[in-house]
């Protein structure tokens, strides 16, 4: 049996920033900004007399040509309502038809939320590079989160990327909102667990209070240091601090060119497992470092103002 995972594209994910579909002026606003994702929402912040309205809006969007204007390597992802609800059916056709580079599933609490909507996509012949996130944002979500997470690992597969929802979990459960998330951080790593065993990528909660930019650097640093790719955002002012803080470091950079080039010797060709500077390095650490070192290309590609943070 190949347990291979399937290849994914390869993305820097590092700031991923919520619009409202409604909202003109902040969709004005996006080109200008250096984040690498952005989800345009249909769903939190959309009221319900207000949906319909910011699907059609969401549409000339993506129709008018001022998608096609946004910075070159700018994710594209449209989060929908779920489809159980008055909203999602439509969504999903809207989101199909507007074709960004990904679909945003919320409140998944089971594999059977993937498939639903893979199903949906395949009726409609939505093209194979359409790809799907999830929101793991309820008590059944995190507990179903491996079971979720292995939909990504199926042939044909569309499911990229976990999105960790901290506001809903911390409703749902009861938690306390403390400064360092203690009593959240234990579900956010059966997250990441999941994610890594099905090879996904997968994002930080939002931080609420956009002005407090020293706590946003420390919560930012805690999600990198616990294995998040990036950050989910609230406010154009968020994006900055998660680029710092979800980089790539030079020296983590100079590793993986150093395992990829050592590899490439005609020596090593070929071989599992080969030693570097005292340690063993097998070839599961080559992939790891040919992502990186791609994902560090495509970061250095874009012009996202790092420097000036």
């Amino acid at each position: 049996m190949n347990h291979a995972l399937p290849s994914r594209p390869v993305r820097p994910r590092r700031s991923v920033l919520y619009l409202p579909a409604d909202n003109a002026r902040a969709l004005g606003k996006l080109p200008g900004l250096c984040c690498d994702s952005v989800v345009f929402d249909l769903e939190d912040s959309v009221a319900p007399g207000a949906k319909a309205e910011a699907r059609e809006a969401l549409r000339r969007f993506f129709m008018d040509g001022r998608a096609a204007a946004l910075p070159t390597g700018m994710e594209t992802v449209i989060r929908i309502n779920a489809l159980s609800s008055p909203w999602g059916g439509e969504d999903l056709l809207a989101a199909r038809g507007c074709k960004p580079d990904a679909i945003l599933i919320p409140k998944v609490d089971a594999p059977e939320d993937i498939t639903a909507v893979e199903d949906a996509l395949e009726q409609t012949d939505a093209p194979a590079g359409l790809r799907l996130w999830a929101m793991i944002e309820t008590p059944r979500g995190v507990m179903n989160a491996g079971q979720i997470a292995r939909m990504g690992r199926t042939d044909g597969a569309r499911l990229d990327c976990f999105v960790a929802g901290t506001n809903d979990l911390l409703r749902e459960t009861g938690v306390a909102a403390l400064p360092g998330r203690p009593f959240l951080t234990p579900w956010l790593m059966q997250i990441i667990l999941a994610a890594r065993a099905y090879g996904l990528d997968v994002l930080d909660g939002v931080f609420n209070d956009f002005k407090d930019e020293a706590s946003l650097m420390r919560e930012c640093e805690d999600g990198q240091a616990m294995g998040f790719d990036g950050k989910t955002l609230i406010h154009p002012a968020q994006i900055a601090p998660a680029n710092q803080a979800f980089g790539i470091s030079r020296e983590h950079l100079a590793e993986a060119t150093a395992i990829a080039e050592a590899f490439a010797m005609p020596d090593n060709q070929g071989r599992g497992v080969i030693s570097l500077d005292g340690r063993m390095v097998e070839r599961l650490h080559l992939e790891m470092a040919e992502r990186l070192i791609n994902k560090a290309a495509r970061i250095s590609a874009r012009r996202d103002g790092d420097q000036q943070t």
